[in-house]
Formats: structure tokens, C-alpha cells, sequence
């Protein structure tokens, strides 16, 4: 193994065969630099110097001649060690070539020193001898024309040049400093080229690029190209500028990104992310936060839009992500954040007492807001710590109120992170005690709780594993601050369905149900469910409070009126009768809660034997003022001025009289419901009732005549109904004469739909105590008056009635009258029944015409009920012909209403009334197709559900069904063996 003295020398003989190309190579100084093949040429280029051509031709074909033989050689009987020190330049003919194509480009140069074609392609045969061969990436779509600068330093990353098998820094350096002296007579000659520029500092990236090239030559390097190119071309230089200094880390990035920030803000949440994890340097919270606060700040005033798209509430989420993760180098410790807070107080104070802006007149330039006024929390060269808890209540809080529970639960977090647990729990109590969604809530709890189990974990570990140090006395103090923290855990616990109140009232102290759930957390603590009651009826205002706001005045009242919440309290009945006259001055929203709250204070006074009391408690309540012109529905009057005509009250008010008081003075109140016109049916049918129960028939009989002129039908309709009902029920027929009357003025007014019953009431009236005439008269009058719906059936009792005083043939002109009068399928019904009354009077032929005008409404798919009928009939009663007729007559009918509409609602409604549908589907298989298969007769298929019948066919005939009904005809005429002889 060679010593470490030998490596130097066998390095120092590598160094010492480079530069190769400096001093540049000619054939005075390099003998072997031209053989006699190229005599030619030289001559040729001798000739014609100007020509571009020429030249042109003899570096390429010399370019490729050297090519091939570099390619045949690929470095044979080159040591490992060698290969990767010298990279390209490893042999001597790929040392020679260099030579020789430097020599040609040299002289090509000084016949053309400003042709930019020449130039490149030289300075890309240097970079390939020193640099080594490039790798050349495959990129998918294109590049954005102009880009922003974030994107573009995305894509020149990756589209970063990279090579292969370069010159060692250390070995090469003279090639190195050869090369880039080439690149400075190029820019002499070409400065305003960017690609030359930029061919220029993709060497500074090369990993084996020296030293003191690659970090104050690329710097100063960097610097010339942006004083020398326009200004529009410098943002391809920032692009390089800006990921080379990213490679070398600390000042150099940091100076860099300051210098491109004052150009173009939009990279700032770029370097800020560098400076958090930065190469080979320490990180930069501080000033990373403070570049944070500032675009957050900028972008809620909206002067920043950040290129990431986000909002600045995320990134004020970004800058307490940095305050969580370095506390102690952002922020202020607790004494200074107090010092700094009264500080600060004072200011705002002065500031609101004075007007105008303070001008700053001396000290060093420090960069400026939109207002004109320095904030040393936003500028990044200062060493000064942030008030973070200024910050978040400032910057977070008051304008982010819907995200209060991530940053009280972000400042608490750097409070614990600084090993300040008390200014931490100090924090969450605030938050709790301040956020207004339950949201939030949860989330300051949940963290709350957390911070709480982590501390109590730690001293139960701190007690497992005592240190060395640690005595008895610290092992018992660290004890009894375990018991307090988890105390204080077990309260906090305990808390929490308060605290969630707590949030739900401040977010609406006029919730009346949170209110009362807030009594019911207290449970059998009077003192507080007082408390919490009288702070309650303080707090909410009537006009915007939830629903049910009187419960809570009733509910109050009902404490102190059984004791208590627990009952073991003397009831105090003073205490609940000043709730509740306090209840009755407020102006709730609807006057029911008002009427409300008379009752319920009337009904404490009941439950405690209080009669009397009750009803003057009523009597306040229902007190009528002068003007009883009031619109009840007038919100913009006070309810307790619009109390009087609560129906509500008024009711509960005639209760307590019909219970406690007389009949005098329970007639007085509904005579006062009635003058104020608020009675609806309900109170008008009480009112009659209660009169009836003390046997005033003639006041209870004026009051339904009342409720009968102030309602109109249908609600007079059931007033008229009982009246007339409990009229008859009195006085029978002793008063016939005023019952007719009243009979007459209630079907006066009746519409068609509602006669009906007082139609029957009234013929049942003139049945038992009347004439049958003026009952049949009624009836018949009943059958052109009421609704068509209603008809049929007042036919059928018409009829009935007829019957049972006149006999069966009175009934043949009620019926023929029906006929004209019903529609056609209750007139098939009606004329069933006129035919078996004919039959039963024996008139056979007046039999057979009914049916015969019948038929024409039967279709015989849907009534063959109908035709059923007539068959029996004319096979009992008739002959062969008639019964022909009546077969004719079917399918002329059947004809009739033979259409596809018509068919397949007949065939629907007979499979519904019969329920041979889903029979015949068990009974054979679906497909008609499996049916002919099965039956294995003709190939064909029958039609059954798809054809019409024909005229000369039965709705019955089909023809699988053909030979059964030739085997029992239902239609066929039986004719005995001795008829026939």
C-alpha cells in the first residue's frame, strides 16, 4: 500500500502535465502539435483566412477525426485511480487532441473574434475535455415562456446540466483557471450574449469545479452578469444565481435571497423554507418568522398574493407552525412578553388620545409599511425577539375570529414548548373562556386535556426513575404537585359540559334553552339555579329570544313555589307571585306566552287553595280597556295591549269559572268572549253546553242562533248540525212549526257537499212528528239539491222511503227520474234495482227493456255482473229469440267499446276484481314460445294477449279454451227431451 508521501508525489506528477492549453498551443511551442497530413490544411487556411467556411470544415473534421480515435483507444492500460483523477484528459492522445483542436479554434478566433458560433462551439469542446461528457436529460412538454419565478426554479433544477468522468479540481486546476479564462475573452468579446452567460455559470455547479472558482468567482461572476445584461434578461441569471447559492448554504444563500427579495417578494415563502433546513448552516426561525408575519400581514391587507395560492390565514398557520417548532429563538420568555404588552398598551393609549402619525427622524433607513410606519416585527435584519402573544391576539384573533381554536391552541403550545406551563394553562382558560363555536372548543379542550395527562406523566415518570440528586423532601413535594395536577384534571373534566354552555351562550345569550340546560347542570344547588335563573332573565332580551322565553319565568317561579330544585326549601310563594308580575311586563314576542304566564301564575294560586286569588289573578289579566278597536295581529303595539283578546286566556279564564265561580259570572265571561268576537265553534258549542247543563234551554238555543249569524258554513255547519239535533232532542214535535224554520234557514245557506245529513234530519223530523208528504217532498227536494257524489244514495233512501209508506209501484217515477239524472255507471246500478222491482210487479217486458237501456253503459269486460243478471234473467223468463236479442245486443256493445284503450283497462280491471292473473301465470309459463313447446302441437304461437276478439266471439272464448267451452256453454238454453218431441 503506498504511503501517504507517495500519493502526493504521484499527484504532483499528474498536476504537473496540466494546463496543456495554457500558454496556447501552437507549433512553435508544441513540435508534435502538426504532422505532414496536415500540411494541406494549413496551407488551404493560409489561402483563404477569411473564409468561415474553411475553417469551419477543418475543426470538424479534425473534431472527428480525433473522435474516432478516442473512441477505438477508450482508454487501454489506464489505471483505475488515473481514470477517475484525470476524467477525459486520462491519455495522452486525448491531451494531444486538445491541443491540437484548441490551436485550430485559437486561430479560427482571431480571423472572427465576435462570431458567436465560433465561440460556442469552442468553449463546449473545453467544457467536454474538462468537465466530462454531459448527460443529457429527456424532458416531456415544453417550457413556460415566462414563468414565475418559483416555477422556473422548479424547472431549471431539473433541467440543471449534470456531467460524467470530469478533471479532478486539485489535479486539473491549471485547466480548470485555462477554461475559465477562455469564457472571460469570450464575454470580452460577446458580453450582451445570456446564453454565454449561463454556459458560463453552469460550470460552477460541476461537482469537481475548485474551490476558488466555484464559490467568490461564481459569486462575482453572478454579479458582472447582472450588471452587463438588460434588465429583462436577468431573471435567467437570478434562475442560476439563486440555486447556486442554494447549494452553498449559509451567508451565501441568505445575502442572495435578501438582494433577489427586494426585486421580486414572490419567492419569500420559498426562502423562507430554506432557511428552516438550510444545507450546512444552522437554522434562521427568527427571520423566517418575521418574513412570514410580514406576507401574512400583506396578504390580509391584500397586497401579497402568494404564488402557492395561499390564504393568509394559512400563512399566519405557517408562522405559528415556526413559533411551535422554535420557541425559544422566535419569541420572548414571559417577563419580557409582559414588559413588552404594557408597553404596547401604553402606546395604543396615547395614540387614541392624540391625533396625527409620529415621524421618525433619525437612526439607520429601515424599510417602511403601506402606512408610512416602521414594524420591527416584520423586518428580517433585526435580531429583536417576536411578542408572539401580541401577534396572535393582534394578527389572529381579531381577524380570524371563526379560527380561534388553533391559534389559542398554537400559543399555548409555544408557552409548554418554553417550559412556561403556567402561562400555557393561563392561555387555554382564556380560549375557553372566549371562543364562540364548539368547534373550537373542542379543539383548546382536547389539547387542554392532553397538556394536562402529558404533565401528569411526566412527574408519575419522574417519580418511577428518581435522579441521583433528588432527596426525600423533592420526592414529596414532586408528590403533592402530582395530587394538585390531577386534581385540577379530575375539575377540568368535571367542567366540561359547562364550559360547552358556557361556548353555546356566548355565542347567543338569547338561547332559552341553553339557559335552562344550564339549570339543569347545577342539579339540587339552589343557590346557584337561582343565580343562573336571575342572570338569565337579565341577560336575554325578549324581542330576539328563542322560543319559550315565558317558560323560564314559569319554570323560576315553580322554584321557589316547591322549595327549592330539591324540595327540602320552604315553598315561597311571595318570591314565585314577584317573578311572575315581573313576567307580566315583559314584551314577549307572541301574546299566548304573556296569556301564558296569567295562567300559570292563576293555576299556582290554584294548586295552593288560593281561590279567590286565582281568579283575580284571571280578572287583572282579562281586564278590557276603553278601546277594544285593537288588531290583534298588530306587532307594533305591546302585548300586554293586545292581551284582551287572547283567546287562550279567555278560555282558561271561563275554566276557572265554570269550576270555581257561578253561573251568573261564568255567563258573563262568555258573554264577553262573545262581544269581543273572538269565540270560535269550540267555545260557541262550551257556551250552549254548559247553559244546557243548568237547564237554560232557550238562552243555550239563543247562542247556537249566535254562533250560526258569525260563522259562515262549513264551521256553521257543525254549530247547525248539534243545534238542530238538541232542538229536536228537546222539544220534539211540540214546536214543530219553529223547527221547520230553523230547518229552512240552515239549508238556506248549505252548500250541495253538506246538506245532505240536515236533509235526513229533517225528513226523520216530518216521519215522526210531520206529514209523510212534506217527508217525501224533502227527500225529493234532498235529490236535486245535494252533491252528485251524494245522489245515488239519496235515490236509494228516497226510494226506500217511498216503499215503506207508498209501496213498490210509487217508486217507478223516482226511479225513471234517477235514470235521467245519474251518471252512467251508478244509472246501470239503478237500473239493476228498477228491473228487479219490475220483476217483482211481474211486468217481465218492462223488465227486459231496463236492461236493454242498461246495457249501453256495460262494457261486458268490466261490468259482467251486469250481464250475468240478464242471462239468468232471460233464461228463467224469456225464450230463444229474446235470449238471441240479448246476445246480439252484447256484442254490438262489446263492439262498441272495442277499442285498444278501452281493452287493456277492461282486461286490467277484470284480472283485478277476479284475481285470475297471477292463477294462470303459476299455471303457465310466461314466454308463449315455452307454452308451445310444452304443449308440443303446431309451431305456432296463439295470440291470446295480443289480439282482439272478434265480434261473433264470447269475451270468454279463446282458442286453447275452445273444446271446454263447447263442453259447458253458459249461454246455451236447455230444452228438455219432451219439448223437443
Amino acid at each position: 500500500m503506498p504511503s501517504v508521501a507517495e500519493k502526493s508525489t504521484s499527484v504532483d506528477l499528474l498536476a504537473s502535465q496540466f494546463p496543456v492549453t495554457l500558454p496556447i498551443p501552437t507549433p512553435t511551442t508544441y513540435s508534435n502539435l502538426l504532422s505532414i497530413k496536415d500540411v494541406q490544411r494549413e496551407e488551404d487556411l493560409l489561402r483563404n483566412p477569411s473564409s468561415f467556411r474553411a475553417w469551419w470544415t477543418a475543426i470538424h473534421t479534425t473534431k472527428e477525426a480525433y473522435s474516432a480515435q478516442l473512441k477505438a483507444e477508450r482508454r487501454v492500460n489506464v489505471p483505475d485511480e488515473i481514470a477517475t483523477l484525470l476524467g477525459p484528459l486520462a491519455t495522452s492522445l486525448a491531451r494531444h487532441s486538445l491541443q491540437c483542436l484548441a490551436y485550430l479554434y485559437e486561430a479560427a478566433i482571431v480571423q472572427f473574434p465576435g462570431s458567436f458560433k465560433l465561440w460556442k462551439s469552442y468553449l463546449q469542446m473545453r467544457m467536454s475535455y474538462v468537465l466530462g461528457r454531459q448527460v443529457i436529460k429527456k424532458r416531456a412538454g415544453g417550457r413556460k415562456k415566462l414563468p414565475e419565478m418559483k416555477d422556473a426554479l422548479e424547472e431549471e433544477k431539473e433541467d440543471l446540466e449534470s456531467w460524467e468522468d470530469g478533471l479532478n479540481g486539485v489535479v486539473g486546476w491549471g485547466e480548470w483557471r485555462s477554461l475559465i479564462a477562455t469564457y472571460e475573452r469570450a464575454l470580452m468579446w460577446l458580453p450582451k450574449l445570456p446564453r454565454l452567460w449561463l454556459m458560463y455559470t453552469s460550470i460552477f455547479f460541476h461537482p469537481m469545479c475548485p474551490s476558488l472558482i466555484s464559490h467568490t468567482h461564481a459569486r462575482r461572476t453572478f454579479d458582472r452578469a447582472l450588471r452587463t445584461l438588460p434588465p429583462s434578461l436577468h431573471s435567467r441569471i437570478w434562475v442560476r444565481y439563486l440555486l447556486w447559492a442554494e447549494t452553498k448554504g449559509g451567508s451565501t444563500t441568505v445575502s442572495v435571497y435578501r438582494r433577489y427579495l427586494t426585486v421580486d417578494p414572490s419567492v419569500t415563502e420559498h426562502y423562507t423554507s430554506i432557511l428552516l433546513s438550510p444545507v450546512d448552516s444552522v437554522p434562521r426561525p427568527l427571520e423566517a418568522a418575521k418574513l412570514l408575519l410580514s406576507l401574512a400581514r400583506k396578504a390580509s391587507r391584500g397586497e401579497y398574493v402568494s404564488p402557492e395560492g395561499k390564504s393568509s390565514y394559512q400563512l399566519l398557520g405557517d408562522f405559528l407552525d415556526i413559533v411551535e417548532r422554535f420557541s425559544d429563538e422566535v419569541g420572548f420568555d414571559v417577563e419580557a412578553t409582559i414588559e413588552s404588552n404594557e408597553v404596547y398598551a401604553k402606546a395604543d393609549a396615547e395614540s387614541s388620545q392624540t391625533d396625527g402619525q409620529l415621524v421618525r427622524m433619525d437612526g439607520p433607513p429601515v424599510p417602511v409599511g403601506t402606512d408610512g410606519a416602521y414594524d420591527e416585527d416584520e423586518d428580517p435584519l433585526s435580531p429583536r425577539k417576536l411578542n408572539i402573544e401580541r401577534i396572535v391576539h393582534k394578527d389572529g384573533l381579531e381577524v380570524y375570529k371563526d379560527q380561534a381554536g388553533r391559534l389559542w391552541t398554537g400559543l399555548a403550545t409555544y408557552w409548554t414548548k418554553r417550559g412556561e406551563f403556567d402561562r400555557a394553562i393561563s392561555t387555554f382558560e382564556a380560549g375557553i373562556a372566549t371562543v364562540l363555536t364548539i368547534r373550537d372548543f373542542t379543539q383548546i379542550f382536547d389539547a387542554y386535556a392532553e397538556f394536562c395527562e402529558s404533565l401528569i406523566n411526566a412527574m408519575m415518570e419522574s417519580l418511577e426513575s428518581p435522579e441521583e440528586d433528588d432527596d426525600d423532601e423533592d420526592t414529596k413535594e414532586t408528590e403533592r404537585e402530582m395530587d394538585v395536577k390531577m386534581k385540577e384534571f379530575e375539575a377540568l373534566i368535571d367542567r366540561r359540559p359547562f364550559l360547552v354552555n358556557d361556548v353555546l351562550l356566548r355565542r347567543n345569550p338569547n338561547d332559552v334553552q341553553e339557559w335552562e340546560k344550564r339549570v339543569a347542570l347545577w342539579g339540587e344547588d339552589d343557590e346557584k339555579v337561582a343565580d343562573t335563573y336571575t342572570k338569565a332573565l337579565e341577560t336575554i332580551n325578549p324581542r330576539k329570544a328563542t322560543a319559550n322565553l315565558h317558560r323560564l319565568y314559569v319554570n323560576f317561579a315553580k322554584f321557589y313555589e316547591e322549595g327549592g330544585s330539591s324540595g327540602s326549601a320552604e315553598p315561597d310563594l311571595d318570591s314565585a307571585r314577584k317573578i311572575l308580575e315581573k313576567a307580566t311586563k315583559i314584551n314577549f314576542k307572541a301574546v299566548e306566552d304573556l296569556a301564558d304566564i296569567w295562567c300559570e301564575w292563576s293555576e299556582m294560586e290554584l294548586r295552593h287553595e288560593n281561590y279567590d286569588e286565582a281568579v283575580r289573578v284571571m280578572q287583572r289579566a282579562a281586564a278590557i280597556p276603553k278601546n277594544t278597536k285593537i288588531n290583534y295581529h298588530d306587532h307594533s303595539l305591546p302585548v300586554q295591549a293586545r292581551l284582551f283578546k287572547s283567546l287562550k286566556l279567555w278560555s282558561f279564564y271561563v275554566d276557572l269559572e265554570e269550576s270555581i265561580g257561578t253561573v251568573e259570572s261564568t255567563k258573563v265571561v262568555y258573554d264577553k268572549i262573545m262581544d269581543l268576537k273572538i269565540a270560535n265553534a269550540q267555545v260557541i258549542v262550551n257556551y250552549a253546553a254548559f247553559l244546557e247543563e243548568n237547564q237554560y234551554w232557550e238562552d243555550s238555543f239563543k247562542v247556537y242562533e249566535r254562533g250560526t249569524e258569525v260563522f259562515t258554513f262549513p264551521i256553521s255547519f257543525e254549530i247547525w248540525n248539534i243545534y238542530l239535533s238538541k232542538f229536536v232532542k228537546r222539544y220534539g214535535g211540540s214546536k214543530l212549526e219553529r223547527a221547520r224554520d230553523l230547518f229552512e234557514q240552515a239549508l238556506e245557506k248549505c252548500p250541495p257537499k253538506s246538506c245532505k245529513p240536515l236533509f235526513l234530519m229533517y225528513g226523520q223530523l216530518e216521519e215522526d212528528y210531520g206529514l209523510a208528504k212534506r217527508a217525501m217532498s224533502i227527500y225529493e227536494r234532498a235529490t236535486q239539491v245535494v252533491a252528485d257524489e251524494n245522489k245515488f244514495e239519496m235515490y236509494t233512501i228516497y226510494i226506500a222511503k217511498a216503499t215503506a209508506n207508498y209501496g213498490l209501484p210509487a217508486t217507478r217515477p223516482i226511479f225513471e227520474r234517477a235514470l235521467e239524472v245519474l251518471p252512467d255507471k251508478q244509472t246501470a246500478e239503478m237500473c239493476l234495482r228498477f228491473a228487479a222491482l219490475e220483476r217483482k210487479l211481474g211486468e217481465i217486458d218492462r223488465a227486459r227493456a231496463i236492461y236493454a237501456h242498461a246495457s249501453q253503459f256495460c262494457d261486458p269486460r268490466v261490468n259482467p255482473k251486469f250481464w250475468q243478471e240478464w242471462n239468468s234473467f232471460e233464461i228463467e223468463t224469456g225464450s230463444e229469440d229474446t235470449f238471441r236479442e240479448m246476445l246480439r245486443i252484447k256484442r254490438s256493445v262489446q263492439a262498441q267499446f272495442n277499442t285498444e284503450a278501452s281493452y287493456l283497462a277492461a282486461q286490467t280491471l277484470s284480472a283485478q276484481q277476479n284475481g285470475t292473473s297471477e292463477q294462470s301465470s303459476a299455471a303457465q309459463p310466461a314466454d308463449p314460445m315455452a307454452a308451445a313447446e310444452q304443449a308440443k302441437g303446431p309451431a305456432f304461437v296463439a295470440a291470446k294477449k295480443t289480439a282482439l276478439p272478434r265480434p261473433d266471439e264470447d269475451e270468454t272464448s279463446s282458442a286453447p279454451d275452445l273444446a271446454p267451452q263447447q263442453a259447458d256453454n253458459a249461454d246455451e238454453i236447455h230444452i228438455s227431451d219432451e219439448e223437443d218431441s
